[in-house]
């Protein structure tokens, strides 16, 4: 049996979910016959360390005495902000020695610190995407996906991204099968792929100020399948087409036909998740009309198609309807 061992980094102000959720994602599969992932955490000095929440984790040993990994993984956390002259010296050295190299969160900003990052495309959490284009122009930084791979690099957004990430992982180890088996048992209902936006359309886009604008948003995420073009969102909220465009991009951060767009294509992937409705069907429910405007939708944003999309992302339920 080939054993893949996973070292997670430990520093004090480390996010505990970054490190407990991809481990509790390997020690699932590990429990399959004929898989094993070798699980160790090390920090630098081998001592516990404090969690953003409080927690403390005692780490099998320090840095120094860890043995080269299959896959080194580097959490984030409060802990990953400022200057780290020791830990990134170790990442330095050490981590191009392993098969795979992972980040979680704001762990990105570690790496990056350590010059591991230059010339690839990566990804961390939100709050954090334009620091790390700014502090490190050489990085190619992606804010959308929740999580993306580069060659041996995969980097993921925040916190349960991490999860998405790790069961990807497997999923490359040891098939499709076992990765979703893990995500029934921690009750993660969907694997969310990669190229999934970091925020679903209402949290991307801002809350309107104004009442009407905000029942028109309310209306848009209610009716996908309705007549959503300006004139007839304009005339909802009372105002002129020009006016209405303007007021709504103001308050919100984005068009009115972006955020139709991101609604309708959220709406779709869930009926594509979660439905046993057909192609044709789950267009018409999600405002595209044909199933080749939402084929359309999907490989844009999504670079897939929608029945690729439902044989690799979708839960368990009855075969769709013709």
């Amino acid at each position: 049996m080939k054993q893949r061992t996973v070292l997670t980094v430990l520093f004090d102000g480390v996010q505990s979910l970054d490190v407990t959720g991809p481990m509790e994602v390997f020690a699932g599969a590990s429990r399959a016959r004929g898989v094993s992932y070798g699980l160790r955490t090390a920090s630098l000095d081998g001592g516990p360390v404090r969690t953003t929440s409080g927690l403390t984790l005692v780490p099998d040993g320090s840095l120094a005495d860890a043995p080269v990994p299959h896959t080194l993984l580097v959490p984030g956390g409060r802990g990953t902000r400022g200057a780290h002259p020791e830990l990134t010296a170790w990442l330095r050295e050490h981590a191009p020695r392993a098969e795979r190299l992972v980040s979680v969160c704001t762990g990105a900003l570690l790496l990056a610190e350590a010059g591991l990052l230059d010339g690839h495309r990566v990804t961390t959490h939100w709050n954090s995407c334009e620091r790390l284009a700014r502090d490190f122009p050489a990085v190619h930084v992606d804010p959308d996906p929740i999580f993306v791979r580069d060659g041996r690099l995969a980097t993921s957004a925040g916190v349960t991204a991490g999860i998405d990430l790790a069961l990807a992982l497997v999923e490359e180890d040891h098939g499709r099968e076992l990765a979703l088996t893990i995500a029934r048992h921690l009750v993660v209902f969907l694997r969310r792929p990669g190229n999934q936006a970091q925020f679903s359309a209402q949290l991307s886009a801002q809350t309107a100020q104004r009442a009407p604008l905000r029942e028109v948003q309310l209306w848009i995420d209610r009716n996908p399948a309705a007549d959503l073009g300006v004139d007839a969102l304009a005339a909802r909220a009372r105002l002129s087409p020009r006016h209405f465009a303007r007021a709504f991009r103001a308050e919100t951060g984005t068009t009115p036909g972006r955020y139709v767009e991101r609604v309708r294509l959220e709406h779709a992937r869930r009926l594509l998740e979660d439905s046993s409705d057909g192609v044709e069907q789950v267009a018409r429910a999600s405002g595209y009309g044909t199933p080749e405007a939402m084929r359309r939708a999907f490989v844009k944003t999504l670079a897939t198609a929608p029945a690729e999309y439902r044989r690799r992302f979708r839960a368990a339920v009855p075969p769709p309807r013709t």
